[in-house]
């Protein structure tokens, strides 16, 4: 029996996982429900712990290397240890709550390209840890931001990329390890310019809104007239017309670079 011990503690004949999410679609600062499965093998296994989180694939700018790094930024323990029977299945209910600052995922139901957000599952067993695949989930704007959004598709801007990553935005309420950038392409009223990039940074009451034109590589140009910063509430932002701010944004930089 000790042999057969050994070998589930080493996967062979151990219990194995699912996890079962109940609705994928969420949106910031709301909470991803399901279920954690754990079906036993073929003999009995002290499960030590069981674990869930959201993780984000992330761009990682390293002098003049650049790679994509899982960061797991959020994680809840299931419960406490527990011994698994041979053969029985052991369901987990969970909640997990959304992060305020997680970045958006889809746009009026288009998954954006280059956005991988899901949750994961851990169950620690003889001091090993199994992980499960990512489950994705699909996180859809705020209203507030979907307001902003909107603007960007009423002026006529198209959708060209969004990425996660690592750093900071100075000035802003960032707590996570990373941020998101949502790049649009300009219309052909605004010649001169290649593109702007748009953040968002939020929490419960209101967000940062990061707007960049022709952003440089490497760091916010925070002086310049092409960097805008401003706050927006989640809940009072209907009484704003962000077609004609941004508009009236653009067209001042754009006038005073001889762009259009």
């Amino acid at each position: 029996m000790g042999f057969k011990r050994l070998l589930a503690s080493l996967g062979a004949g151990g219990a194995s996982v699912e996890t079962v999410l109940t609705e994928v679609n969420v949106v910031p600062g709301g909470v991803v429900q399901g279920e954690v499965r754990i079906q036993g093998g073929s003999v009995n296994q002290a499960i030590e712990g069981l674990n869930v989180g959201l993780q984000a694939k992330v761009e990682v700018e390293s002098g003049d290397e650049e790679y994509r790094q899982n960061i797991e930024f959020t994680k809840v323990r299931l419960g406490g240890a527990f011994e698994l029977q041979a053969g029985a299945v052991h369901a987990v209910p969970f909640g997990l709550e959304i992060p305020w600052e997680t970045p958006v995922t889809m746009i009026d139901g288009q998954a954006l390209r280059g956005m991988h957000i899901g949750v994961t599952t851990e169950l620690e067993i003889a001091r090993a840890v199994d992980s499960t695949d990512l489950d994705p989930i699909n996180v859809h704007p705020l209203p507030a931001q979907k307001a902003i959004l909107d603007a960007f598709i009423q002026l006529g801007f198209r959708f060209k990329t969004a990425d996660m990553e690592r750093g900071h935005i100075r000035g802003t309420r960032q707590t996570l390890p990373f941020y998101q950038e949502i790049e649009f392409f300009p219309p052909s009223q605004y010649r001169g310019l290649n593109q702007v990039e748009l953040s968002f940074v939020a929490d419960g009451y209101e967000m940062d809104v990061i707007l960049e034109m022709d952003k440089k590589p490497g760091l916010f140009s925070e002086g310049s007239d092409s960097y805008r910063a401003f706050k927006v509430g989640l809940n009072d932002f209907q009484g704003t017309d962000w077609a004609a701010y941004l508009h009236q944004w653009l067209s001042e930089v754009g006038s005073k670079r001889s762009w259009f």
